[in-house]
């Protein structure tokens, strides 16, 4: 079992599944142990960032089984980035086997609610060629990590400090949708300057003042009746977490408002109103503070607001198999 204490993210399973792509074709998969890779040093991914992966968690029911949240739509968008990279994946139906295995292998280790498996499907470029800049990789190899995983932010559900950014983007336009380590990269340095420089915990981007999201996270905003957040488009990641708190807030009776919004629409909403981040990871987290132009943005009353952690709690009570899975999304 993993200790509550470790970060997230940095312990994992005994095995995990592994496929190879060469002349053409995947080769069987395997269950192998986690043990560094072997790699050219001049595998395509190590120069040319050939490479993109999932994140998707396993949930622990009352009766002992295991429950993976929205593999459908993760299977989605692991394809759609894959494309993206140029890159093969193997059929549908065995990435699934693939995931269910290491679900398997790793069921001892996962944590009661609200602890999780996460899982790390990771597709890579290694073929040894640092002539081919304009190429796709030839070869090809496909990992799947599980991960014991407990809450994201440091500080559980604490309502957190938020740096705007208007200057720059997380992500190069039209590449955003892909989940790739590139655009978490490019956003890394923002991150680290607003932790240092304002002890936030992460930077929202609204480059020209247009909210999108932050380094690792969709953005919403909420009041009693709504919920607003960007419509999807290539710029930003299409998030699972997302499209699952969209879905209960409709059911909730909450008008859901899907369109784009600037910097001052967002300080004019939150002196009343609720900001949230949404992810696998983050699940629903409140935002309690902005940091704008130097000046403090206090949210509300600065802490987590009722529809965010009303929202937050009817996903869990999903996720958790403590309300009924109306909408299909546990297998």
């Amino acid at each position: 079992m993993t200790s509550s204490a470790a970060p997230f993210g940095t312990q994992f399973c005994e095995q995990m599944a592994l496929a190879k792509y060469a002349d053409q074709q995947w080769q069987p998969h395997a269950m192998v142990p986690v043990e560094p890779l072997s790699i050219h040093p001049g595998a395509h991914v190590l120069h040319y960032s050939s490479t993109c992966f999932e994140g998707l968690k396993t949930f622990k029911m009352k009766d002992g089984s295991a429950k993976i949240f929205r593999l459908d739509m993760h299977l989605d968008r692991f394809r759609r980035s894959a494309e993206l990279l140029c890159m093969p994946l193997p059929a549908r139906a065995e990435l699934e086997t693939m995931i269910r295995k290491v679900v398997a292998e790793g069921h001892a280790k996962i944590p009661v609610p609200p602890g999780a498996l996460y899982l790390r499907p990771t597709l890579i470029g290694t073929e040894a060629n640092i002539g081919a800049a304009g190429t796709p990789s030839s070869e090809v190899l496909l990992y799947i990590l599980g991960a014991p995983v407990g809450d994201y932010f440091t500080g559980g559900t604490r309502a957190l400090r938020i740096l705007i950014e208007e200057q720059q983007m997380r992500s190069t336009p039209g590449f955003g949708q892909a989940k790739t380590g590139g655009n978490y990269a490019a956003a890394l340095r923002h991150v680290i300057a607003a932790r240092q420089n304002y002890q936030a915990d992460q930077v929202l981007f609204c480059p020209h003042g247009d909210v999108q999201e932050t380094g690792a996270s969709n953005f919403f905003l909420l009041n009693d009746k709504q919920l607003l957040t960007k419509p999807l488009d290539e710029s930003f990641l299409h998030g699972v977490t997302r499209d699952s708190i969209i879905t209960i807030a409709k059911d909730l009776g909450y008008e859901v408002i899907e369109k784009n919004f600037t910097v001052d629409d967002l300080k004019h909403w939150v002196k009343t109103g609720e900001a949230a981040l949404s992810g696998t990871a983050a699940v629903l987290t409140g935002v309690g503070t902005f940091i704008h132009n130097g000046e403090e943005i206090k949210v509300a009353d600065g802490n987590t607001g009722p529809n965010t952690q009303r929202l937050r709690a009817a996903l869990t009570a999903i996720q958790f198999g403590e309300a009924d899975d109306k909408f299909g999304w546990l297998t």
